[in-house]
């Protein structure tokens, strides 16, 4: 899905204004219903700590990268680390465990490929089953990624993360905005907040934010590159959320950029799509380049010519994200 411009713009045009306007009396609707969920629930508490990943708004906002960092800091401490997904976009229901020799986007979803590099990870459309998997694998904490308007586990620490720059948008409930619920239910059962800046000296403005006083800690991170860019002309394309800010971080970090594509968020790419864009490089004269989180949604068979840049989040602080883990380590091991 590609977001409106609305719910990050003024509407400009007669079409946007006129959407913004027929959405609005379905946002009520669309939150009462996850308010609803999470007040008729009672999350269930698991032998093992569990740390959810998750954020307030529709879209990429950096969780699966951070859910990655804080799943090697855990590991790195000697806490047995496993990942938990509903594997968004692909057809297993679960609970199994992704095995990077046989399964594809297709079958688990893309950021399920990815976190299986560092950990183990447990596909299951019911958290509870999938939880409870892990366990019986020896899981001792087990991060979601995505899931904060999921009741049916107990977390030990929800952080929610926020785009430094988008921020909550219109501030608006889906569909008239992005949020997937009210900002100030969504943080009363946040632990903290993870806001992703795009470069380490980027200046967020707290106050624009809405976040000059609340009580939460705020803890700041960034995406860095593994590598720099490839040399040469690169044509980037990307169907994340936010595409922009994987051709803007190209550029930022040198990358010569003879164009860019964008498409929407999971975008299933077909050979025609490989077969457009393969010309348009050609054209150009160009690379074709696009981030790891599209790139494991492409067959293998078409990867050929086709560059990946994998980055990974990084913490201002990375003691205050270590003492956040150990808190929901220690509230789990008071329960056994």
């Amino acid at each position: 899905m590609k977001p409106p411009h609305f719910w990050y713009q003024e509407p400009v045009t007669l079409m946007d204004q006129l959407v913004a306007l027929l959405t609005r009396p379905l946002a009520p609707v669309y939150a009462a219903r996850v308010a609803a969920r999470i007040r008729n629930s009672e999350p269930a508490k698991v032998d093992a700590a569990i740390i959810c990943v998750g954020n307030l708004t529709m879209g990429g906002t950096g969780k699966t990268p951070v859910t990655r960092a804080l799943i090697e800091m855990l590991t790195e401490a000697g806490t047995k680390a496993h990942a938990l997904s509903r594997g968004y976009g692909g057809s297993v229901k679960g609970p199994i465990c992704v095995d990077l020799s046989r399964h594809t986007a297709k079958d688990v979803g893309d950021e399920p490929l990815i976190l299986a590099q560092a950990a183990p990870v447990w596909i299951s459309r019911n958290r509870l089953d999938g939880a409870s998997a892990a366990i019986l694998h020896e899981a001792q904490a087990i991060v979601m990624d995505d899931g904060h308007q999921n009741p049916q586990l107990h977390k030990d620490l929800s952080v929610v993360v926020m785009d430094a720059e988008a921020g909550w948008g219109n501030k608006r409930v889906f569909p008239a905005g992005p949020l997937r619920e009210p900002v100030t239910e969504g943080l009363s059962r946040a632990h903290a907040i993870i806001l992703m800046m795009p470069t380490p000296d980027y200046e967020p403005d707290y106050d624009a934010l809405g976040l000059t006083d609340i009580e939460l800690p705020v803890l700041k991170a960034w995406l860095e590159p593994v590598a720099p860019p490839p040399d040469g002309p690169l044509l980037a394309f990307a169907g994340i959320g936010r595409p922009e800010k994987f051709f803007k971080a190209l550029a930022n970090e040198g990358g010569q950029l003879a164009g860019t594509k964008a498409y929407p968020d999971h975008h299933d790419f077909s050979r025609n799509d490989l077969r457009q864009l393969k010309s348009m490089a050609s054209t150009a004269g160009a690379q074709l380049i696009t981030t790891e989180k599209d790139w494991v949604r492409i067959p293998a068979a078409e990867r050929d010519g086709l560059l990946s840049w994998p980055v990974r989040a990084k913490f201002a602080e990375p003691a205050r994200a270590a003492a956040l883990l150990a808190q929901a380590l220690d509230a789990a091991a008071a329960r056994r």
